[in-house]
C-alpha cells in the first residue's frame, strides 16, 4: 500500500459523534477564504542578502563577456510593453504588465529592498521557502495545501478546525518567484506548479502524485497580493479587478506563435516575438516545469538548468520523500544550456549541453517539446 495515502475525505464515525457533540455544544464555523495555504513544514531564520546585483556568481558557467544574472542587461532586441498605468493594476511603484496572456510585476527599486520583503510575502501566505537563492534572484516555495478548497459542509463548519486535519484536498501547489533585473526596471514573476493525488487501484486504496496543469489564476492572484505588498497598499487584493488582471483560461495547445522546428536536423523552438519577451516567456516555462535553475545569463540569452527525464533513476526524489525523509543529498542531475537567439522579431530556442556544444542525444528532443507545450 502507497505510504503517502490521502487523508480521509470524511469524518470517521467516531469523528462524527464528536462532531455532532461540538455542533450542539455551539462551535463556530470556519470563514471561507479564497487562499488558505498550509506547508508542511517550517523555515528555518533567513538573513537579509546584500543588493543582488552586488553578489558573485557561479564561474563555473560564466560566459566569457557575460553579465550577471540580476546586473542590468541590454538584450539583443527590445520591445515595449504599453500598458494602461491604471490605479487598479499599480500601486506605488510596483505595476502589473501584461504581455499576451502572461502577467509580471515591474518594481521601480534597488534588488535588495524586494527581497526580504518577498520572503516575508510567502511567509505571510502560509508557506516555507526550499529555495531562496538572491544570487540568482529565484525563491521558491515548498508544496503546500490550500485548505480553502476543502468542502464547507454542515459537519466541518460546525466542528471548526477541531478535526481539520482528518480532511485533505488531494492537491499540492508550490509557487516560484523569479525577480530580474532589466534595463526597465526589476522584473518579478511568479510561475505555479500543482500536484493531485491520484488512485492508482480498483478498490482505491493507493494512491500517487501526478502532476497537474499550472494555474494562471493563482499567478494572478498572488501578483496581485504582492503588487499590493510593495506598493504600500492595505486594501484587499481581492478588490482589485480590470483587464490586467483577469483570469486566463487554460490552453489546449500551443500558442499560434510557437513552433518546434529542426534547425541543422537538431530540434528548436521558434517564437515569433522579440529576445525581451521570448526570453520572458522561456523563462516562465522553464519555472512551471520545474527544471532547477542553476544560473541563467539573459545578456547571452542562455539559461544553465539541471533535467532529469521521466523514470530516469537519477531524477529528484518527490515531494513528499524530500518533506519526511532524513536524506538530504540530491543525485546529480544532466546539465543542459537553453539558449534564446533572436534576429528581428524571430527567436529561436537550442538545447547545448553544459559545454555550450549543440546537444544531440534524446534529451534534447524532449526538453524541447516540454518547454514548447509551456510556452504560452
Amino acid at each position: 500500500m502507497n505510504r503517502f495515502v490521502s487523508m480521509p475525505r470524511q469524518l470517521t464515525t467516531l469523528a462524527s459523534a464528536a462532531a455532532l457533540t461540538c455542533l450542539l455544544a455551539g462551535c463556530s464555523s470556519l470563514e471561507e477564504s479564497k487562499i488558505d495555504y498550509k506547508s508542511a513544514s517550517q523555515a528555518p531564520t533567513l538573513e537579509i542578502p546584500p543588493d543582488l546585483t552586488q553578489l558573485k556568481r557561479d564561474n563555473r558557467y560564466q560566459v566569457t563577456g557575460s553579465a550577471s544574472a540580476l546586473a542590468s542587461a541590454t538584450s539583443p532586441a527590445t520591445r515595449s510593453v504599453n500598458d494602461a498605468g491604471t490605479a487598479t493594476n499599480q500601486a506605488g511603484d510596483a505595476k502589473i504588465v501584461r504581455n499576451g496572456s502572461q502577467r509580471y510585476l515591474m518594481v521601480q527599486r534597488s534588488a535588495d529592498s524586494v527581497w526580504e520583503p518577498l520572503r516575508e510575502f510567502w511567509k505571510d501566505n502560509g508557506f516555507v521557502l526550499s529555495t531562496d537563492q538572491p544570487e540568482l534572484g529565484i525563491m521558491e516555495t515548498e508544496w503546500a495545501e490550500n485548505r480553502a478548497k476543502l468542502p464547507q459542509d454542515f459537519i466541518r463548519r460546525a466542528v471548526g478546525k477541531m478535526f481539520d486535519a482528518l480532511y485533505s484536498t488531494g492537491e499540492r501547489d508550490r509557487f516560484r518567484t523569479r525577480v530580474e533585473r532589466t534595463d526597465k526596471g526589476l522584473e518579478i514573476t511568479i510561475t505555479h506548479r500543482g500536484m493531485a493525488e491520484i488512485y492508482t487501484s480498483a478498490l482505491k486504496d493507493q494512491t500517487t502524485w501526478s502532476p497537474r496543469p499550472a494555474d494562471s489564476e493563482l499567478e494572478i492572484e498572488f501578483l496581485r497580493r504582492l503588487m499590493l505588498r510593495l506598493g504600500g497598499t492595505q486594501s484587499s487584493a481581492a478588490n482589485v479587478a480590470n483587464a490586467a488582471t483577469t483570469p486566463v483560461a487554460a490552453s489546449s495547445g500551443l500558442a499560434t506563435d510557437v513552433k518546434v522546428t529542426k534547425i541543422n536536423q537538431l530540434p528548436a523552438i521558434e517564437i515569433k516575438d522579440g529576445f525581451d519577451r521570448a526570453w520572458r516567456r522561456l523563462g516562465v516555462a522553464i519555472d512551471r516545469t520545474g527544471f532547477t535553475v542553476e544560473d541563467r545569463d539573459r545578456a547571452q540569452g542562455v539559461f544553465f538548468v539541471r533535467y532529469a527525464p521521466p523514470g530516469s533513476p537519477d531524477k529528484e526524489p518527490g515531494f513528499f520523500a524530500k518533506m519526511f525523509s532524513s536524506e538530504k543529498a540530491i543525485p546529480t542531475l544532466a546539465k543542459y544550456r537553453i539558449a534564446v537567439t533572436s534576429k528581428g522579431d524571430v527567436s529561436t530556442v537550442q538545447v547545448q549541453a553544459a559545454d555550450g556544444i549543440p546537444e544531440t542525444s534524446a534529451n534534447a528532443e524532449k526538453i524541447i517539446k516540454l518547454l514548447a507545450d509551456e510556452i504560452k
